[in-house]
């Protein structure tokens, strides 16, 4: 299954909720962009009553890809850093284990 054409099978959930929430922030900032140049426009052509709406339509946008931000700022990155600092550590001890720390050593010299 695909929600905003990312692939739900991400191997943790942290990373996967990061992957959507950024997806979803990119079509807020697309949609903020647009209802600002639409704003613009309707204020030269002097419509002050679709500027009003507008604005408020701009202004539920703008608070949507806060909510975003302050959910991947206090809980969805947080999630996704510490899960790939888990498989960073996996990763080193297996690697240490197989001898490919020496082996890096050496290719280094």
């Amino acid at each position: 299954m695909r929600v905003l054409g990312i692939a739900e099978e991400f191997a943790d959930d942290g990373v996967r909720d990061a992957t959507i929430i950024g997806a979803a922030q990119r079509v807020e900032r697309y949609e903020i962009a647009a209802y600002g140049t639409a704003v613009a426009h309707a204020h030269l052509l002097g419509l002050d009553r679709v500027v009003d709406l507008l604005e408020g339509t701009l202004g539920e946008e703008k608070a949507a890809d806060e909510k975003l931000t302050e959910i991947a700022e206090s809980v969805v990155n947080l999630d996704a850093a510490s899960t790939d600092d888990e498989e960073s550590e996996e990763g080193e001890m297996v690697g240490a284990a197989s001898g490919a720390k020496g082996q890096a050593s050496r290719r280094s010299r």
